[in-house]
């Protein structure tokens, strides 16, 4: 996804602020919404999961170098900030977490079930503050920002399902790969944006934050129709057998 932002960026020769706010949502980690999709296409959940908790834990280091490597040629990067930042976003959290859960024990676990609620309450905030701080920019270049989310999430969709198919990966696990790539953490490159560059930056993210949310769920529901449908057509050949 870093790289098919870049080159998006140079190929379509886009503003410096729309090319920055473009690789910024391709250098940022997958959201727990991939995991989700994974769970509702009926592929490996447990390698989607594991995958999404990796680009997490590195993403304090990768996240703000690849940003540094790829978008300091339209706008100045300041790699030690947004190190600062992604840990301030993205490890504290997992800290405060585990250090609560550790003192709460079982209180942790009832306290846990409106976490997700939160979550989801947050990043709507934060994309609806990035909406409303730009809709002269948005009605003004919107489009052709929405037509560049489409293609590089379409590209991250089939890069990750074609490159694990030849890698010769199980067909669940290119599904789950292919969304885990499509999909990225929105949220996390919008809070980015806003912190370190100006607020059209941060228009990318929000259009793929509400566009990814509608490719996932129809790509989970075609997939996992199809794999109905196969385990129906294997259950009517063993009645057929068994008759």
């Amino acid at each position: 996804m870093p790289g098919a932002a870049y080159l998006l960026a140079v190929g379509l020769n886009l503003p410096p602020e729309v090319a920055v706010g473009v690789i910024l949502v391709g250098c940022c980690p997958g959201g727990t919404a991939s995991n989700v999709m994974a769970y509702l296409a009926r592929t490996n959940v447990a390698l989607s999961v594991a995958v999404s908790s990796v680009a997490t834990l590195i993403s304090p280091i990768l996240t703000p170098a690849l940003i540094y490597l790829l978008a300091s040629q339209w706008l100045p990067v300041s790699g030690k900030d947004m190190l600062l930042s992604t840990v301030q976003i993205v490890l504290i959290p997992i800290i405060l977490g585990i250090i609560f859960k550790w003192i709460l024990k079982d209180k942790a676990e009832e306290g846990a079930k409106i976490l997700p609620l939160i979550s989801v309450i947050g990043i709507v905030g934060v994309i609806s503050a990035v909406v409303a701080g730009n809709k002269d920019n948005i009605l003004e270049s919107g489009l052709a920002i929405f037509g560049v989310v489409v293609l590089h999430n379409l590209i991250g969709l089939l890069l990750g399902f074609f490159i694990s198919k030849w890698c010769k990966f199980p067909h669940a696990d290119q599904k789950a790969i292919s969304i885990e790539v499509g999909m990225q953490n929105s949220g996390l490159t919008a809070a980015l944006a806003t912190a370190h560059f100006s607020p059209l930056t941060a228009v990318p993210s929000a259009i793929f934050s509400v566009w990814h949310n509608i490719t996932g769920p129809l790509i989970a529901t075609y997939w996992a129709k199809k794999v109905a449908k196969k385990d129906q057509e294997m259950k009517s050949d063993k009645n057929t057998q068994v008759s």
